[in-house]
């Protein structure tokens, strides 16, 4: 339609100078250059004013598909939100990224929320980012498109909208590594992030939380940071028993396609019981800490049926503990006998017209542990405290329920040396000998151990004032014996001069 000629000098006088020439081709090219953008913007007018719109996008789809057989790129487009839902591998390449960001990338986008330790970083928009995957080039952009629509906006708590642009990163490389990408490379981001993010997040404690009636679902998981500085090398219990837990601890997380190739949940359940202040809780806070695990405390008396039971085992993540505390004192779980006067009573209500409250019944959390609901998750493991195991019931003893039975009894000389580090900062000191004697005599709490080294920041005065304490200990002890063996002894004569009466009236 259109066309130029430009005349390109085809001789040139060789005694002239070189500036000369390189002055005189400079301006051809400029010239060409000019001309070409000339004739395009008077192509680009006509054709918009007088080509139709399908016309026109079929020429462009045609040049497009022209010009990229003569490329060897291949692009992968990866949109933020797929429909409503996230995209898990545009997440996961931001995190991929953050990670690997270098100084050739000039603006970054920084952001930081109040519960959170560190600074989050990533890849600003319009930023290009090289990486290099067994040795072949891979090519990030991140592109923002302005599109006001409301699928792709975000709200914040108040309902307002927030976004209005639809992001996407572009993945180029060389198409022969096509294979690479999808089947290598791809997975391989999807891995690391996941890596990531376990290692940066803070653990959180989930509680119970329970909201209005009008709700369709009145309880739900409640999470707060767990800040308990617990772990393995602080807390106060036997070395060899905290050996042992760590080595379970670590089997169990290595066995993912074990637990499947024999068709078990990937679950571990522990039992820990003793005397109040043995260090349960501090165990658990451990045990979170150790495996960056999130906690979920669950509280029997809470729960008012096995359907709500379930559904709260559904809402926990994988990588977590669920953590039943004093399980001898929920109701109904630790007597068959009670349940059955629970279900007597139940029935005597309905006749009375009164309708029967829904509980938890110990099938449905026998089922909860090991059942079917059991296995709706990964990597999960359940810990119950108790402080009376002959109390359970021995159907929630068995393995596959509990797994491993870990005994917390009262302080030995090896825990209150953990204990005396930990408060006081000392490895030695000439009372430990006797401390030692004393503590094989008296039986006392690592926390009751550990009140007693709060007391004072000297070592020796904390150590004397915990000799004074086991002295006191001691004598309470043989005290409570004496009584005990008095009101024995009473009772004793008392039965003697009961019998005695009881024969002399027949």
């Amino acid at each position: 339609m259109f066309g130029f000629f430009v005349t390109l000098p085809t001789t040139f006088n060789m005694s002239s100078s070189s500036t000369e020439s390189n002055t005189s081709i400079t301006k051809t090219v400029i010239s060409t250059i000019a001309s070409v953008a000339a004739a395009a913007v008077v192509v680009r007018s006509v054709s918009r004013e007088y080509l139709p719109r399908e016309f026109r996008n079929y020429i462009y789809v045609e040049l497009r598909n022209f010009f990229n057989k003569f490329s060897t790129q291949l692009t992968m487009v990866i949109y933020e939100f797929e429909g409503f839902s996230e995209n898990e591998i545009y997440n996961a390449t931001q995190l991929y990224l953050a990670a690997r960001i270098s100084s050739d990338v000039h603006r970054l986008k920084v952001a930081k929320t109040p519960n959170e330790q560190h600074f989050n970083v990533a890849m600003e928009i319009n930023e290009e980012y090289t990486d290099v995957y067994n040795g072949v080039k891979f090519n990030w952009s991140l592109v923002s498109k302005k599109k006001p629509t409301t699928e792709y906006h975000t709200h914040d708590e108040n309902g307002r909208s927030t976004r209005s642009d639809r992001r996407s990163l572009h993945l180029t490389f060389h198409r022969k590594h096509k294979d690479l990408a999808l089947d290598s490379y791809l997975p391989f981001i999807i891995n690391e992030s996941k890596t990531k993010k376990q290692n940066d997040k803070a653990v959180k404690l989930f509680t119970v939380e329970r909201k209005t009636s009008y709700t369709k679902y009145p309880t739900a998981w409640s999470p707060v940071n767990l800040d308990h500085p617990a772990t393995f090398e602080t807390v106060a219990m036997d070395a060899g028993v905290k050996e042992t837990v760590m080595k379970d601890l670590d089997r169990f997380l290595r066995r993912r396609e074990y637990y499947r190739k024999v068709g078990k949940a990937w679950k571990r359940g522990y039992l820990l019981y003793g005397p109040p202040g043995t260090g349960k809780s501090s165990l658990i806070a451990a045990m979170a800490n150790y495996l960056n695990f999130d906690i979920y405390d669950l509280e029997l008396t809470n729960i008012h049926s096995d359907s709500e039971l379930r559904r709260l085992l559904v809402a926990t993540a994988n990588r977590s503990i669920l953590v039943v505390e004093d399980i001898d004192c929920s109701v109904e779980l630790h007597d068959r006998v009670q349940v059955e006067a629970a279900k007597a009573a139940a029935k005597k209500n309905q006749r009375h017209g009164f309708p029967e409250e829904p509980k938890v019944t110990l099938s449905g959390f026998l089922n909860f542990i090991d059942g079917l609901w059991s296995s709706c998750g990964d990597e999960r493991i359940i810990i119950f405290t108790t402080n009376r195991k002959d109390k359970l019931d021995p159907a929630l003893l068995r393995p596959g329920r509990m797994d491993v039975h870990i005994h917390l009894s009262y302080c030995t000389p090896s825990a209150c040396r953990v204990l005396v580090s930990n408060y006081l900062s000392i490895t030695e000191h000439n009372l430990f000998e006797e401390i030692d004697g004393l503590i094989s005599e008296v039986d006392v709490t690592p926390a009751e151990v550990a009140e007693q080294l709060l007391k004072d920041d000297d070592p020796d005065v904390a150590l004397g004032g915990l000799i004074e304490f086991f002295d006191v200990k001691r004598k309470e002890i043989e005290e409570a014996k004496a009584r005990l063996k008095e009101e024995e002894e009473l009772a004793a004569k008392e039965s003697e001069k009961k019998k005695q009466e009881d024969e002399k009236n027949n």
